[in-house]
This record gives structure tokens, C-alpha cells and sequence, in this order.
């Protein structure tokens, strides 16, 4: 470890040790220690999904809404082979830390993340304190829509990884439509934000009760490429007494008063754990 590492890491660990509410914000970069692609490029999508590669199907073309209303079984290939992956995952160790330094600090606590994952829902994060900007692959919509019904994905998916087609399509209960995840995809016209908003109207009640109390951000692997959660950290950060500690390992820079620190998310939050255990004694 570089001495200056070692120093952002005290440095992050005294801003925790003095905050009185901890906002979490994540990106794609959060799973990669957990085992998850980031899908950073056509390069790394198609290092997760060779056969996008030679179909020349980009994240972009594969993440389509078109394809729910004209080859569902296709859309459900991409998406239900996330599924069972994001259902098989287990959280890493960071996850646990950041639950942990909320109780030893008794910090209030609140998730904003473009991830669809459900994998801070995994670790034992509280379903009313997180806030998916982008949706989640475990629940369901109308793809036409028909209405604004969101409900929970229970479906199985079986893929063939020689075509990335599903065995089954999910339908809507209501009209009978396929159904496809609740997900912001790209040119997405008939996404259902109605549990997003439901989200950020509790992610606005509670940073307007942290009015004036010591926030920390800690990011966590959110890139530039799609910079919603950046944003999000960077309006919270120009808040009164606001700090933000920017875990990234390439896209770490942030002004001063805030924390950058070039590393992975597991890297990051270790590393000022250790330094929090060193200033305890």
C-alpha cells in the first residue's frame, strides 16, 4: 500500500468516525468484487457475453426495450441469465462493513445506486432505505405497459447460452402481454418509474431530515459513462457539512474538500476499517 493511500484511507476514516448520517452511493464497479461484470465497454460486455460479440450486439443493442415487444425470448436471454447471476451472487465483505460502521456510529443510513442487482437488498440493507435509479431485475411490468402494475420477479429462467434465448417468457397477469423487468433500459419509452419515484421521494424525506448534520458519502464504483450516481454524490457532497469519499479505480477524481480514492470498493471500505480499528486501539 502507497503511503498516500494509506493516508486518504485515515483521512476517510476520520470523516466516517465524525458523521452523523452515511449515504451510500454505487455503481457497477460495487459487484466487481463480488464477481459480477461491469460491462465497462463493448470490451468487458462482451468478455461476460462472447456471443453478443459475433451477433455484434453491443450492451447498448442488448439492454433494448424492442426486443421484449419483438423477440421476448431473446430479451429474456440477456435478462434472465442477469437474474440467475444476480440470484447466485453473494455480497461481498464490503457490503457487511458498510451495515456495520452505520450501527457502531449509529449513523442514519440510505442507498442510491444505478445498480439492478438487489444485491444491497441481498446484504441485509433495509428495503425502505434504498433507491434504484434505474429499477430492478427482481420485479416485473407489462412490456406494452397495459398499467402501471410493478410486481415481484419469481420466474425461472433456464438460458440456452448457444442462442442467449429463454425457455420462457414472463406475462403480464393483467392483459397477458409478455412482461419484461422493470428496468430503465436504453431509449426506454414505456418504463414503469412508478417504485423509483416512490424511492426518491423517501431518499428526499430523508436527506431533508439530515439537514445541517455531518453526511458522508461514500461512491463506490460509479463511473462517468453514465454519471447519475456521481451526480447524485456531488449534489449531496455541496450540502453544508457534506463530504464525499469517491472509492474508484480509474475515475476517482473529485475536488477537494472531498476524498478520492483510487482503488476497487472491497480495497477502499478495508482500507479505512483498518484505519478506524487503528485509531480505536
Amino acid at each position: 500500500m502507497g503511503g498516500s493511500l494509506a493516508a486518504a484511507f485515515r483521512e476517510g476514516a476520520a470523516l466516517l468516525a465524525a458523521a452523523q448520517a452515511l449515504v451510500v452511493t454505487a455503481g457497477a464497479g460495487m459487484g466487481v468484487d463480488s464477481g459480477l461484470p461491469d460491462f465497462r465497454g463493448d470490451t468487458g460486455f462482451w468478455r461476460a457475453y462472447p456471443l453478443y460479440q459475433r451477433l455484434g450486439i453491443s450492451f447498448v443493442d442488448a439492454a433494448n426495450p424492442d426486443h421484449f415487444e419483438h423477440d421476448p425470448a431473446f430479451g429474456w436471454g440477456f435478462y434472465g441469465h442477469r437474474a440467475n447471476l444476480y440470484r447466485d451472487t453473494v455480497p461481498h465483505a464490503g457490503f457487511a462493513l458498510l451495515l456495520e460502521w452505520a450501527g457502531r456510529y449509529r449513523l442514519d443510513l440510505f442507498v442510491a445506486t444505478s445498480n439492478v442487482d438487489g444485491q444491497f437488498q441481498k446484504a441485509g440493507f433495509a428495503e425502505e432505505n434504498i433507491l434504484e435509479f434505474h429499477g430492478s431485475i427482481h420485479h416485473l411490468q407489462c412490456t406494452r405497459p397495459c398499467s402501471e402494475r410493478i410486481w415481484d420477479n419469481s420466474e425461472t429462467f433456464r438460458i440456452d447460452e448457444a442462442t442467449m434465448r429463454s425457455d420462457h417468457v414472463p406475462l403480464c397477469p393483467r392483459c397477458g402481454s409478455a412482461a419484461r423487468p422493470n428496468i430503465l433500459m436504453f431509449g426506454d419509452y414505456a418504463w414503469v418509474g412508478e417504485r423509483t419515484r416512490r424511492q426518491e421521494e423517501r431518499f428526499r424525506q430523508f436527506l431533508s431530515r439530515q439537514s445541517g448534520r455531518r453526511i458522508v458519502v461514500v461512491e463506490l464504483g460509479a463511473g462517468t459513462a453514465i454519471p447519475t450516481v456521481r451526480a447524485a454524490s456531488e449534489r449531496i457532497g455541496s450540502l453544508s457539512g457534506a463530504r464525499v469519499i469517491r472509492i474508484n479505480p480509474r475515475e476517482p477524481q473529485i475536488q477537494r474538500p472531498h476524498l478520492s480514492l483510487p482503488c476497487g470498493a472491497l480495497e477502499g471500505l478495508s482500507g479505512i476499517e483498518d484505519a478506524l480499528s487503528d485509531a480505536r486501539g
